[in-house]
């Protein structure tokens, strides 16, 4: 009788762990360190220009990380001697066959521009609601032009005449008006849809 009474008490006396009471000693796998969450990020990695009669084609090389897969679409404004001439929406593909890193080439009209050097910017970000330019990045090079067929008029900034990407849809101001309406009329059948649920 007397045994059983004591490991009774034994048992009352003994506390059950609390967080503020476990020991010091460190347990196993607690050496590991936690796993950085890589932040979305834009990258230019390249541009370059080559002269053409009359033209000025530029070769723009960016890089989405952590993946594409984080991008649904990226806004690109391109300006000339600090006078945006274009600005573009660019759609990233989502498949599995798809890239991170993409090439952009735009084609500058130079009709009437004189020769001399000037400074092309690229800015590349992504476009949220409110306004905020977010994952921004900005590069500017400058070119040394020299036309090969000089006209009498003289213009100041270029027009682009075409623009191309590898596996990248573009779309144009002319055509942004239609997008923002099809997404306006997707988002109110998605609102209709959960009020009938």
């Amino acid at each position: 009788m007397t045994e059983t009474n004591n490991t009774t008490r034994n048992l009352k006396t003994q506390k059950q762990l609390r967080l503020d009471d476990l020991p010091n000693t460190p347990t196993k796998g607690t050496n590991k360190t936690p796993k950085q969450i890589q932040q979305k990020q834009i990258t230019i990695n390249e541009i370059g220009a080559i002269t053409k009669e009359d033209e000025l084609a530029l070769k723009i090389v960016f890089k989405l990380s952590p993946s594409k897969t984080a991008f649904p679409k990226v806004n690109m404004d391109l300006s000339f001697d600090n006078q945006q001439v274009n600005s573009v929406l660019i759609r990233i593909p989502q498949g599995p066959l798809a890239q991170d890193e993409f090439e952009l080439t735009p084609v500058l009209d130079m009709k009437g521009i004189p020769p001399g050097s000037y400074n092309i910017k690229v800015e590349m970000y992504e476009l949220w609601t409110d306004g905020n330019k977010l994952s921004y990045v900005s590069e500017e090079i400058k070119i040394d032009y020299s036309p090969v067929r000089k006209e009498d008029r003289l213009i100041k900034v270029p027009t682009v005449t075409s623009f191309a990407g590898t596996d990248l849809e573009i779309v144009l101001d002319s055509q942004r008006d239609f997008y923002q309406e099809l997404q306006k009329d997707a988002a109110k059948e998605s609102i209709g849809m959960r009020d009938e649920w």
